[in-house]
């Protein structure tokens, strides 16, 4: 008889441990490094993680595992570390290792055309089957993202199975204890089988010390089920803060080791791919899935003010009940959210989207195709505990992708405009295009432009991220709060200043690093533990909207460069969000869009080498005497501005507080170039230009 784990069995129905089949164990890794992240960075989890791992595994033969390598870093690893992709081979070829496929790339499917699904996840099917000789069919699900039409698109692409966590049934009604043997579900008539990753292994490992593991282990093995898989981030066994220490150094992976090589040899679990557990396993029966990813991302997904309200009503429950049964109906947002609450990452899939289907159109040139499938790379289009959308090296590789892609579809043609909702918001956008440039024009934001890509540079120099509250900010505060609280009671001196678990950014741009063990309760914090413990000072800078260039308002005289620079202060007038009517001018050798409406006309006309001139027209007697007409740029990388007539200049760094692994960090997003004019003018023209 299967018993509940929440459940204790009765006495007399308890069976004899010997006499219980042998758990199916599962133990997988996902490896991944970003499209854009920097060479240390891979070389750096190659020698700290990826190798050292594989290694030890080796040499204690703690075989089968089961294994996803992404594309970027199998590209990477095949031209500067190809001894451990032969090494990899060799235990594939053995049986030893069981490769699992993914959109090459690292996309989010579900944020992909389907037709790009299919042709990504095709993509690393034929590079397993090159480099490796191995014809996968299981596949790692980025970010275990989940759409109820993934399963139609997998099957065409040959895929037979998928791993998801745990909580993508429990939030559809499924009891814990049922998720242990495969499942099936379709779509279209097409299907593929599932199966289910426990959050529980993904906690404890490595985490908790390996007696837990193993206790845990064994209390599903008596319960009667037949399967426990584990797969998760391989960075967590080195990578992440603390944990190479407590992994290797320390012994936890030596021990774990040990553990579970006593519990194969007393016959309480053999070891399996999840090829092997499909076929040994039976399945539950039907399964429709709902649209879902892991606990975390739902939470980060929700807009500040929401994820603030989540995790109040989280606290209201108490740890028990959010993590006991009931817990999985608590739930943030999906996935698709992030595109809503990041408008910057919205604006890169939707160039992406339209370039896709530009790319269709035009025959599917190779090079164009693959650099629209790296722009498609999920980590710069999200934010949770890692910087992700908030690093900009990795926002700027997406654009570079996308800018060559679009310099090879568009070669040859000349200046032209197109008008249509281009980021989906219910509003028309202008699509200005050459074959040297790109650029977005948003009569809805004041005539902003909201892209401004230049060929030649592979550069959008609209890409500056917003300053934008995050509910991690209030989390960080309120720590700070408490911790002077309990200083003041213990009469220490507290610097409240520094992050308490993770890292911070010094005066001089220097890490300072605190102690991350938890050497009192036996384990290692991961960052999920981390998000709770940091803290600041004081709020970071908030903006008023979101940046763009030439974001036009108009100041009063006693706002200062430095209040303009921390967004405090509020203008007199803004058109940063006016709708303005719009008219389009096709000639010869220029496109100019203008936008009137709210007393101001503004002119902007491109060139067919991409240069900007800009002219605006206001209503001078509506103002003043001594305001200011002020047009902000926010520039990812500098552009030649020559202002008519000369015009004050206000130039400050762009600098966000986010969230990363380590802490919370500093980040320059960018610069915002400020123009004032005296408003009594009544207009000014601004020439813009790439730095040749």
């Amino acid at each position: 008889m299967t018993r509940q784990l929440e459940t204790p069995a009765q006495p007399s129905l308890a069976k004899p441990l010997a006499a219980v089949n042998p758990l199916r164990f599962v133990f997988g890794v996902h490896q991944h490094q970003p499209v854009g992240n920097f060479g240390f960075v891979f070389e750096e989890h190659t020698r700290d993680v990826y190798r050292p791992l594989l290694e030890r595994l080796v040499e204690r033969e703690f075989f089968p595992i089961v294994m996803h390598l992404s594309g970027p870093l199998l590209d990477w690893l095949e031209s500067s570390h190809s001894s451990y992709l032969d090494l990899v081979g060799e235990l594939a070829a053995a049986g030893k290792v069981e490769l699992l496929l993914s959109g090459y790339y690292e996309p989010v499917l579900a944020a992909l055309p389907r037709d790009d699904r299919v042709e990504q996840i095709l993509w690393m099917h034929e590079a397993l089957e090159s480099r490796f000789g191995v014809d996968a069919t299981g596949l790692w699900l980025t970010e275990r993202v989940w759409e109820p039409e993934l399963a139609a698109d997998l099957a065409d692409a040959g895929v037979r199975y998928v791993l998801v966590d745990d909580r993508h049934f429990l939030v559809s009604g499924f009891q814990r204890e049922q998720l242990h043997v495969p499942w099936r579900t379709e779509s279209d008539g097409k299907q593929v089988d599932v199966l289910t990753i426990d959050e529980r292994l993904r906690y404890l490992i490595p985490f908790r010390p390996p007696v837990e593991i193993a206790a845990y282990v064994r209390d599903l093995r008596e319960a009667g089920q037949p399967l426990a898989i584990f797969a998760d981030d391989g960075e967590k066994f080195g990578g992440w803060p603390g944990t190479r220490e407590w992994v290797y150094e320390k012994g936890w992976l030596r021990d774990f080791l040990n553990v579970m090589e006593r519990m194969v040899a007393a016959g309480e679990i053999v070891m399996s791919t999840c090829a092997d557990a499909i076929q040994a396993v039976r399945p539950g029966g039907l399964a429709y899935l709902p649209t879902a990813a892991y606990r975390e991302m739902e939470a980060w997904s929700l807009p500040a003010v929401a994820a603030t309200r989540l995790g109040a009503l989280e606290t209201e429950l108490g740890t028990e009940r959010v993590s006991g049964r009931d817990g999985a109906f608590v739930r943030g947002g999906h996935w698709r959210n992030f595109l809503v609450k990041y408008p910057e990452s919205n604006r890169a899939h939707k160039k992406m989207m339209a370039l896709s289907a530009l790319c269709r159109r035009r025959g599917d040139p190779p090079e164009a195709r693959r650099a629209i499938g790296r722009a498609q790379c999920n980590d710069a289009s999200w934010h949770g505990v890692f910087g992700g959308l908030y690093l900009p090296h990795l926002r700027e590789a997406v654009w570079l992708n996308l800018s060559r892609a679009e310099a090879e579809l568009r070669a040859g043609e000349s200046l032209t405009a197109e008008t249509l909702d281009f980021d989906a918001d219910g509003s028309d956008e202008v699509w200005v295009h050459s074959a040297r440039f790109s650029a977005v024009v948003s009569p809805a934001r004041g005539g902003a432009l909201i892209e401004y890509t230049i060929f030649r540079t592979g550069v959008n120099y609209a890409d500056v991220l917003t300053r934008r509250r995050e509910a991690y900010h209030d989390t960080a505060l309120a720590e700070a709060a408490r911790a002077v609280k309990v200083a003041q009671a213990t009469a220490s001196r507290v610097d409240s200043a520094r992050v308490v678990a993770g890292t911070a950014r010094t005066a001089d741009g220097s890490r300072e690093s605190a102690d991350l063990s938890h050497a009192d309760t036996g384990g290692v914090a991961s960052i999920h533990d981390l998000e709770g413990s940091m803290s600041l000072v004081e709020r970071p800078a908030v903006d008023l909207d979101d940046r763009a260039l030439f974001v036009d308002r108009v100041l009063g005289a006693e706002v200062t460069a430095d209040q303009h620079a921390r967004a405090s202060y509020t203008p007199i007038k803004s058109w940063a969000r006016a709708l303005l009517e719009f008219e389009v001018i096709q000639e010869r050798d220029a496109v100019e869009v203008v936008c009137a409406g709210d007393g101001l006309t503004k002119h902007i006309r491109f060139a067919e080498d991409g240069s900007i001139t800009v002219s605006w027209r206001w209503n001078h007697s509506a103002f003043e005497a001594g305001t200011r007409f002020a047009s902000e740029i926010s520039l990812f990388h500098p552009l030649e501005l020559e202002a008519a007539p000369t015009a004050t200049r206000w130039v400050a760094p762009v600098e966000t507080v986010a969230k990363s692994e380590k802490g919370l960090d500093r980040t320059v997003q960018g610069e915002s170039v400020t123009l004032l004019w005296n408003a009594s003018l009544g207009g000014a023209t601004l020439g813009v230009r790439p730095i040749p």
